[in-house]
């Protein structure tokens, strides 16, 4: 599989808006952010970042919008983004129903940033926030959050810890809200009990965590409060890799606090379906389903 270095995700995406995160991101010397080429298929590309240095937006825009906004996160582990078929696959299915997609890369948990286990959540954070400040946004009713696997637990995290104080004032664009407006998540990474954990995922994040507390602060079905935005969940039950236990137990949180929440769980799809892998399927019909939630979620909201 091809390796290279690449310093934007620009190179990629030349006919779109790229935004940086952050102005002057520490770098730990030993990283050299690159991607890895997993499809021998040119037409159909599957890039993986990873040693993520410069996390970035990348801005997807529709022809007619829907006055909404879709922050997405992809997945990957916690040790790349996959940035194609959980990314811009995902964003250009949405654009067709109208959404305006920012596809994010986020920095990994254990590669030595200086926000440690948090860094994930800070870029979220920090997302969030120059997304809300962007000219656009002013037509966007709603600015919500989805998330793939543990892009899913980046996504979360956000909708549950929004205004964690974790990294220093940067500009005007900090003091705007990061709470979503609405969460979406797509076979999520939740938990971190050993029994249901993605034990990838969990060892990547509590690395340097020794703490019984700090393995609590990370499974996200115990930081659930009344301060959550509305969320959608969707798992298969044929998901070997992040067991759809992860969904259930969140969906359960989130029914005690009373947060407006719908499921959708599917016999077959395994993990990391994506766009491309779901079709023939019955659970290729996510992006209905979501733009049918969010449909009905905002004329509740009018009533």
């Amino acid at each position: 599989m091809h390796v290279a270095p690449i310093t934007s995700l620009q190179t990629w995406f030349p006919e779109h808006p790229v935004l940086p995160l952050w102005s002057e991101p520490q770098i730990p010397s030993h990283l050299v952010q690159s991607y890895q080429e997993r499809n021998p298929n040119e037409l159909l590309p599957d890039r993986a970042v990873f040693d993520i240095t410069h996390p970035e937006i990348v801005v997807f825009e529709p022809e007619q919008s829907n006055g909404m906004g879709i922050l997405l996160m992809p997945g990957g582990g916690y040790q790349r983004v996959s940035v194609d078929k959980e990314g811009a696959d995902s964003a250009r299915v949405l654009n067709q129903a109208g959404f305006t997609v920012f596809v994010m890369t986020y920095r990994m948990p254990n590669e030595g940033h200086e926000f440690g286990a948090w860094t994930p959540l800070a870029d979220a954070q920090r997302a969030m926030r120059l997304v809300r400040q962007l000219p656009l946004a002013s037509h966007l009713s709603s600015i919500g959050v989805l998330g793939f696997s543990a892009g899913g637990h980046v996504a979360a995290s956000l909708a549950t810890s929004h205004a964690l104080d974790i990294y220093p004032l940067q500009d005007e664009a900090d003091r705007v809200s990061a709470k979503p407006d609405f969460c979406a998540l797509m076979y999520p990474v939740i938990s971190m009990n050993t029994d249901i954990a993605h034990m990838g995922s969990r060892a990547e994040l509590l690395a340097n965590l020794e703490r019984e507390s700090d393995l609590l602060r990370f499974s996200l079905e115990k930081q659930v409060t009344s301060d959550m935005p509305p969320c959608f969940l969707l798992h298969a039950s044929d998901d070997t890799a992040v067991s759809v236990e992860n969904s259930i137990v969140f969906w359960q949180a989130l029914r005690q606090h009373e947060i407006a929440t719908e499921m959708h769980l599917f016999e077959q799809g395994k993990h990391g379906f994506g766009i491309r892998d779901a079709q023939g399927l019955p659970v290729a019909a996510w992006p209905q389903l979501l733009s049918a939630w969010l449909q009905n979620l905002t004329e509740k909201a009018r009533r």
